[in-house]
């Protein structure tokens, strides 16, 4: 079983950061870090049954509950089998925390991708979001640098597509 939690917290008040997580996948989305990465979209706004995902990494929405928290089963990849959420939970008045939550068990060449590849960029896109959400409620950017491994991990990626769209030119 795998479970992997990231969290943060922010000098804001919940409701502050409850609109991060509600502008998820939207035009206006305030969490993802769709500047760097693959953006998330669903087939639909928000909604308990929404389809969608980023990249190779595919689910459903479970369950939501505005400003407060957003469940996702994965669909794909194969071999992925349980949820991943974010959670907004008030400290106090002024701080509150965010938290990424993934809960899984992994079949087949998944408990091979999942420790070579995937846990790393998924670890990089956590932080790069919670990073977003940091620079939004402070006014502040925070410039946090990518391991080598990431930096890698991403360029194989690049020479990848570029591949795969000499292929299909």
């Amino acid at each position: 079983m795998i479970t992997n939690i990231h969290t943060r917290n922010l000098i804001a008040p919940a409701d502050i950061v409850g609109s991060l997580l509600d502008s998820l996948a939207s035009k206006q989305d305030l969490l993802w870090p769709h500047e760097k990465w693959p953006p998330i979209h669903f087939d639909r706004p928000l909604s308990v049954g929404a389809v969608g995902g980023h990249s190779i990494i595919g689910y459903t929405i479970e369950s939501y509950e505005p400003g407060k928290s957003i469940l996702f089963r994965f669909n794909s990849p194969k071999g992925f089998v349980g949820t991943h959420g974010f959670f907004v939970e008030k400290i106090n008045q002024n701080i509150t925390q965010i938290r990424h939550e993934i809960h899984m068990k992994l079949e087949g060449s998944a408990k091979l991708w999942w420790p070579l590849r995937i846990r790393w960029i998924h670890d990089a896109i956590i932080e790069d979001a919670f990073d977003k959400a940091e620079a939004f409620v402070t006014g502040q950017p925070v410039n946090r640098q990518w391991s080598l491994w990431i930096k890698y991990l991403r360029y194989l990626q690049k020479r990848k597509n570029k591949t795969n769209n000499k292929r299909n030119h």
